[in-house]
């Protein structure tokens, strides 16, 4: 039996790359297509990207543009790894779906049915969360995405904390995009299934669909494996950095993959949970996984990037919206120096692959657009620079916000205390650890994958600048108590300001 799974496999792999051979070439519709991409490559300073389309069961198009590393030459090509970030949020919902069809699970039993330890800030909702709710980004819970983020906890330790993890609204009151959540769904498969996450979705879903190029895990790359290196921006100019390992937050988006491989994804999800005969999932289920779960609003800052939408929504992995009449089901996908996108028509049996190695580049997008008109026979629209418009305010505002903060600054203030003082350990329930040490003369601080040297700013505030992990200029501000001594830290990282941390260690 397993000889006849991988002589499967291999055969499906063999076709698909015969395939995409021949769909290298640009097809009718897409054509003056390269030269758009590459256009567009060049406004979002992109140095990698690759293009997969599906149509009516088909590949029609695979190719890759620019290199695999900014400064060398070697070429992205429609076998090129990339990470996909968010996309794979998808897999998790079907690895839960092909459980719900196996009548081990519903869609509407308690988490707590099979995490019993898994508790949340408010007991209610620790009483009433279902797995849906894992799904749908409506738990009601902040992000609190530096838990996981360049930690070393692992995923049941990062589960335990969530309970100190505070409610931003209340359950299923409105959407809130929430990565560990989809832990939490990641780890009811384990513990209904007997196996890991990543073991069921690679023998339940990439292996049956030939998808052998694809894996939950950066420590599965060899030397010499066609992989593309992540981009960020440093300052003006665009700059190779390092693969981030997170193997911690997996199910809600450590897939790596290729776009050959994403084709045969689109090609299930498409065929409603059937491809080349073999079923994965019932039509039920898929249904479900495409339906509207949670209502999204059409402000800030979604109407850029969906400028044809009516409607936004959220249903099991994938976001829902309408372009031009069309139901629209897609989902991005973003970590360190990469950017994904997976789009699919199903009206038009239509499904679009765009990987990109870029750190925060959108130019997905427009491209999922550019092509969905060509094969719906619409007007070419330059979306690409429309967008590159659209997001100028905003990097203005940043650029504002950045101003405002230096015109409030106290000039001419000193810390409270000689710098030593400030010196110690400063522990959070929920994040752990913050060290600040002496070094050099002058206060260091290291949170996790956050280090950095601290600039004095006003009073008992510095400013830290974590260029390697793509956040500077925080303001770090130590807290003294009643009686004048230092008693907690600040650390004005996303999301933390309501989490201080207390200190626990007197200067040495």
């Amino acid at each position: 039996m397993k000889l006849g799974r991988r002589y499967f496999t291999v055969a499906s792999l063999a076709v698909t790359i015969a395939l995409a051979t021949s769909a290298s070439a640009q097809p009718a519709p897409l054509t003056g297509f390269d030269e758009y991409a590459t256009k567009a490559m060049a406004d979002w300073e992109v140095p990698g990207m690759a293009v997969a389309v599906v149509k009516d069961d088909k590949l029609v198009f695979a190719k890759g543009y620019g290199v695999k590393k900014h400064g060398e030459a070697t070429p992205v090509d429609e076998r090129t790894i990339f990470a996909i970030g968010s996309s794979s949020k998808a897999f998790t919902a079907a690895t839960l779906a092909i459980l719900v069809d196996e009548g081990k699970i519903k869609w509407d039993d308690p988490v707590s049915q099979y995490l019993p330890d898994f508790q949340l800030y408010d007991p209610y909702v620790t009483r009433e969360l279902r797995i849906r709710d894992l799904l749908t980004h409506r738990s009601g819970l902040e992000r609190g995405d530096l838990l996981w983020y360049g930690t070393t906890m692992s995923r049941d330790e990062i589960l335990r904390r969530t309970r100190y993890l505070k409610p931003s609204w209340s359950l299923r009151s409105q959407f809130g995009y929430q990565n560990i959540m989809y832990l939490a769904a990641g780890q009811v498969v384990e513990k209904v299934s007997g196996i890991s996450w990543d073991e069921f979705a690679k023998k339940r879903i990439f292996e049956p669909l030939g998808m052998s190029a694809s894996s939950t895990s950066i420590k599965t790359f060899k030397p010499g494996d066609n992989v593309s290196t992540p981009h960020g921006k440093m300052g003006e100019k665009v700059e190779p950095i390092a693969w981030r390992d997170i193997d911690n937050i997996a199910p809600a988006g450590s897939i790596n993959s290729n776009v050959l491989d994403v084709v045969q994804w689109m090609r299930l999800q498409l065929g409603k949970g059937t491809v080349d005969g073999k079923k994965i999932f019932s039509p039920a289920v898929a249904s479900e996984m495409h339906a509207p779960q949670t209502i999204i609003r059409l402000d800030a800052p979604y109407p850029i990037l969906y400028p044809k939408a009516h409607f936004f929504n959220y249903g099991m992995g994938w976001f829902l919206s309408d372009f031009k009449g069309r139901k629209l089901v897609e989902h991005g996908g973003a970590i360190d120096g990469m950017r994904a996108e997976v789009a699919m028509v199903p009206e038009e049996n239509l499904g679009i692959v765009i990987l990109t190695n870029m750190n925060g580049s959108v130019i997905s997008m427009p491209l999922v657009y550019r092509i969905i008109d060509a094969y719906i026979k619409e007007s070419q629209t330059d979306y690409s620079s429309d967008l590159l418009k659209a997001y100028k305010p905003l990097l203005e505002a940043g650029t504002a916000a950045e101003k405002k903060a230096e015109a409030e600054r106290v000039m001419g203030t000193k810390p409270t205390f000689e710098l030593a003082k400030y010196a110690g350990t400063y522990k959070n329930d929920l994040y752990g650890d913050a060290k600040v040490e002496m070094e050099g003369g002058q206060l260091r601080i290291s949170f996790g994958p956050f280090i950095s040297l601290l600039e004095h700013w006003h009073y008992d505030t510095f400013r830290a600048t974590f260029v390697t992990s793509g956040i500077s200029k925080t303001p770090m501000t130590f807290n003294l108590n009643g009686q004048g001594k230092i008693d907690t830290l600040s650390l004005g990282l996303p999301g933390m300001s309501a989490y201080p941390f207390k200190r626990v260690e007197d200067a040495k």
